[in-house]
């Protein structure tokens, strides 16, 4: 091995290839054979003669060369005709030339100074909500530059008539006019290049060098209040990370740049030096530690390749400095892709610390960065990053049965994008790396079992279509894995505060999701969590609902009523997106990330705390699945709740369901009339989360209740349900209201309503006083119209040892099974009846086949008259009986009495014992 070791790195040491830095640690390579040669930045692997040749030869390239013709050419003649018409369509400071802009936080302000040409126009607002929109070319006014703001159709007003609007007002329109307009003159420039007609360059030019040469006078915009947006403005955007126009003139210059040399005097200079600083406003400004980064790196990539040699510029920064700067160098606001890494993807999991949404698109970019880059510098840069192949593999975990994603924070459901995988994929194949081909190639197979041998990578019309990779050919040989095969029962992730349980797939499989707020783009949301039932994600997360900067969003969809979980006397909330509250796992089973057959397991089980800050409240929730057969099953949920300095006012317990209908009923069945409420809302020094609810009604109500979602579907389904039973207690008032619509939902769903759009019904449990000798304790089953609740009764359950903490139910089923669960406090023994149990959660159950179950979560004692569990110390035991073969898995040395006999066992997976 130490000789496998000194070889390796004297084989890269000494590689002509790479240069590296001076540091003992071995850096991300940087390629010195840069071609000299433009155009660069598609063309690396075809040349205009096979391009040529693909057009001749293909269909799709024809149609696509067609589709850019049909794009630009009504403009190119017109440009042949009036040299003005597009140019002045452009957004610039036409008459100010102002060189200076200021801006008001995330607004315009205003702009000044002077430059002897037209500069560049910044953008309205960071917002890009707006009641205005985009106009087409045609019905732009030339030369826009009016103290009276932009001329643009209202698109609030019926007609959509055209008025001068505040340029504050107007979000991001202005930007998107010049990548419009830029866009064009880039797919000019290219068939120029194609084609030879010096028209199309000429219009490519004048456009180019209009904006280029104002972009040349335009200083970095200023913040008037001195705030956090200073730390990401770009020369045209609030967000460094949207300075799409860059990559458009790098596109342009890089299939134009003989024909402005040839043409113009000592224009390169300009044009460089412009282009150079714009790439120094992105290294400068931005947000490291998220998306961002990687969002910077990607736009500066593109901009570089149109940079000459380092040697070449008086500074000494050219191509090569701006590969090692993204590559190797850390400063404020940039970081070197390690360091990048190193901060967001947990080593142990391969996930990355953000929301499922955006990690997952996270490594898709990480995958086509390195892709990008292999692309243009024959580089592969994966084996210097090891995590990445976790980050893929892990992707699986992210879904629920129906196969799509799990959605808290600023995320959407929707199915996983298998692109990263196939991105691996490539690279094995290219590099010859035959055990991680095979490796990726199954789990794309598993996650898309109708994949098609050849995988096109879904090639869009465009330039870059003409230069997409070549379809991805699959080895075949290597079907035969399922989905299932990349689940545990259940997934714990530290980095992000989440925690996941799972029991089956498909339409019946059971799956409840929890999460604090720990990492970005989170919300303010406890203890949250996400409950499946029949196909549908029925407790679903809300989404961001709106822009970040919308009220609705930072007082609503961020924020603790939106969730379902428990805020403390109407007020509990902390920083939302980039935060740092997570809750503690205290117990769990099966271990976490076990890969191990779901089929295994009848049950599980977390338990979790949270402080929650605002109040000092301790919070802990316990969760369980109970799968009753193949088909049937509910879920078990614990919430306590309670602050540390007492003088507790109320607990709220939300929770959201999908549906068109919501009713309220007593333990028996029958509805509860619940009257008008204003109780819960914004007066009293209250969240204004709550005053975004309606048709609120409450009623004081101390005994057993039940609340029942009916989801009607489409294709003539049936309608699925989730029915809610909670234990009634001294102290309890419960709601029902109207909350703002579920966002989450972005994919077709065979739901019979508009998620998006209708209102999220919402049932709250208020516990006045504390919630920790009153705790919340529900139970979920969720069932469709032509199967029924196959829970038959449930019955609340006393300590007589007198813990009020203690939770207790015991379930009967309509097939005669019974089920007792305990949950007990601080290790107190708990007793009902014969039943005694010292546990964090505790399942006693009972079949009429006389199969049974006995399982201990964080306990030591369990007795009952069927079976005694003692054991030397607290774990967890799963001691069940199966067709009259009794099975055993325990982490803890335990002592069993069967039939008046005892038995000691050693701990052990899951095994067959002999018992008499």
């Amino acid at each position: 091995m130490k000789l496998f070791k000194v070889l390796f790195f004297l084989l890269l040491f000494s590689s002509p290839f790479f240069s590296w830095g001076q540091s003992a640690t071995i850096t991300y390579p940087v390629p010195d054979n840069l071609t000299a040669e433009y155009p660069r930045i598609y063309t690396a692997d075809i040349s205009k003669k096979k391009l040529e040749r693909l057009i001749k030869k293909e269909a799709w390239a024809k149609q696509n060369l067609e589709h850019l013709h049909r794009r630009v050419d009504h403009y190119v003649d017109q440009h042949t005709r009036d040299k003005e018409w597009m140019v002045s369509r452009l957004q610039m400071y036409w008459k100010s030339k102002a060189t200076n802009v200021y801006v008001n936080g995330v607004d315009y302000a205003y702009a000044d100074g002077q430059a002897p040409i037209p500069t560049v126009k910044f953008d309205g607002c960071r917002n890009a909500t707006t009641p205005y929109g985009k106009p087409k070319l045609e019905d732009i006014l030339p030369y826009m530059d009016d103290p009276r703001g932009m001329y643009l159709p209202n698109k609030s007003k019926e007609g959509h008539p055209f008025e001068w609007a505040e340029i504050s007002k107007t979000g991001t329109i202005i930007s998107n006019i010049n990548v419009h307009i830029l866009s064009l003159a880039a797919e000019s420039a290219f068939i120029y290049w194609l084609e030879g007609d010096e028209k199309y360059a000429q219009f490519a030019f004048d456009i180019f060098d209009t904006y280029l040469s104002g972009m040349s006078y335009r200083s970095e915009p200023i913040d008037l209040l001195n705030g956090h947006i200073q730390t990401l403005v770009g020369f045209t955007h609030f967000q460094v990370i949207h300075e799409k126009a860059l990559e458009q003139i790098a596109v342009i210059y890089d299939f134009l740049h003989q024909y402005i040399d040839n043409k113009t005097d000592n224009k390169i200079n300009v044009y460089d030096h412009t282009i150079k600083r714009w790439i120094d406003q992105i290294i400068k400004n931005g947000v490291p530690q998220n998306n961002w980064n990687l969002h910077q790196a990607n736009i500066i990539l593109k901009a570089l390749m149109v940079l000459n040699d380092d040697d070449q510029y008086s500074d000494g920064k050219g191509r090569q400095y701006y590969i090692n700067y993204i590559l190797n160098e850390t400063s404020a606001r940039q970081w070197s892709l390690g360091k990048f890494i190193e901060y967001g993807y947990d080593p142990q999991n391969g996930i990355w610390n953000e929301c499922p949404g955006y990690a997952q698109g996270v490594t898709d970019a990480v995958m086509h960065f390195v892709t990008n880059f292999d692309n243009a510098f024959g580089v592969n840069l994966l084996p210097y990053l090891p995590v990445m192949d976790k980050a893929v593999e892990v992707l699986p975990q992210y879904i629920f049965p129906n196969g799509q994603s799990i959605g808290f924070g600023d995320s959407y459901y929707g199915p996983l994008n298998p692109s990263a995988v196939k991105q691996i994929i490539r690279l094995a194949q290219k590099y010859g790396d035959a055990q991680k081909e095979k490796t990726f190639t199954q789990l794309l197979y598993a996650m898309e079992p109708n994949t098609d041998k050849t995988v096109d990578f879904g090639r869009k019309k465009g330039i870059t279509a003409f230069f997409a990779m070549s379809p991805l050919e699959l080895n075949d040989k290597y079907k035969g894995k399922d989905i299932q095969d990349y689940l545990s029962t259940t997934f714990y992730a530290p980095t992000v505060s989440w925690h996941a349980q799972r029991i089956g797939h498909g339409e019946d499989g059971m799956m409840v999701s929890l999460n604090a707020s720990l990492g970005n783009h989170m919300h303010a949301n406890g203890i949250n969590m996400e409950l499946y039932g029949k196909g549908l994600i029925q407790g679903a997360d809300p989404g961001k609902g709106a822009n970040y900067l919308e009220p609705i969003y930072l007082e609503y969809y961020s924020q603790f009523p939106a969730h379902n979980t428990v805020m403390v006397d109407g007020v509990s909330s902390y920083t939302e997106m980039l935060s740092n509250h997570a809750f503690d796992l205290i117990g769990q089973y099966p271990t976490a990330g076990k890969k191990v057959k779901q089929t295994d397991h009848s049950l599980t089980y977390s338990k979790v705390y949270f402080l929650e800050p605002e109040t000092q409240s301790d919070q802990d929730r316990t969760v369980g699945i109970v799968s009753t057969n193949d088909r049937t099953g509910f879920y078990i949920d614990i919430f306590r709740s309670s602050k540390q300095r007492k003088g507790d006012k109320f607990h709220d317990y939300f929770y959201h369901n999908l549906g068109q209908q919501m009713e309220v009923m007593d333990g028996e069945g029958t509805p509860l009339v619940l009257q008008p409420s204003e109780e819960m809302g914004f007066a009293g020094g209250h969240l204004y989360a709550l005053d975004y609810m309606w048709d609120k009604k409450s009623l004081g109500y101390n005994k057993d209740y039940q609340v029942q979602w009916q989801v009607e579907r489409t294709h003539d389904k049936p309608a699925v349900f989730m029915n809610l039973w909670m234990k009634g207690t001294e102290g309890r008032e419960i709601f029902t209201m109207k909350t703002p619509p579920c966002k989450s939902f972005k994919h077709s769903t065979d739901v019979a309503y508009d998620i998006g759009k209708n209102p999220y019904l919402t049932f709250a449990a208020r516990q006045h006083g504390e919630a920790r000798n009153h705790p919340f304790i529900a139970i979920y089953e969720p069932f469709t119209a032509d199967t029924g609740k196959q829970i038959q009764s449930i019955q609340g359950l006393d300590d007589l040892n007198g813990n009020q903490a203690f939770a207790g139910v015991h379930l009967t089923h309509k097939s005669g099974r019974e089920d007792f669960i305990f949950s007990s406090t601080e290790g107190k023994i708990a007793v009902v009846d014969d039943k005694r149990s010292d546990a964090d959660y505790a399942v006693f159950s009972t079949e009429t086949s006389g199969d049974c179950q006995f399982f201990v979560g964080n306990g030591s004692v369990l007795n009952s008259n069927l079976c005694q569990i003692n054991a030397k110390g607290k774990g967890n035991i799963m001691l069940k009986k199966s067709n009259g073969q009794w099975f055993l898995e325990n982490n803890t040395k335990v002592e069993i009495k069967l039939h008046g006999q005892s038995y000691a066992f050693e701990e052990g997976e899951m095994r067959a014992i002999e018992v008499n």
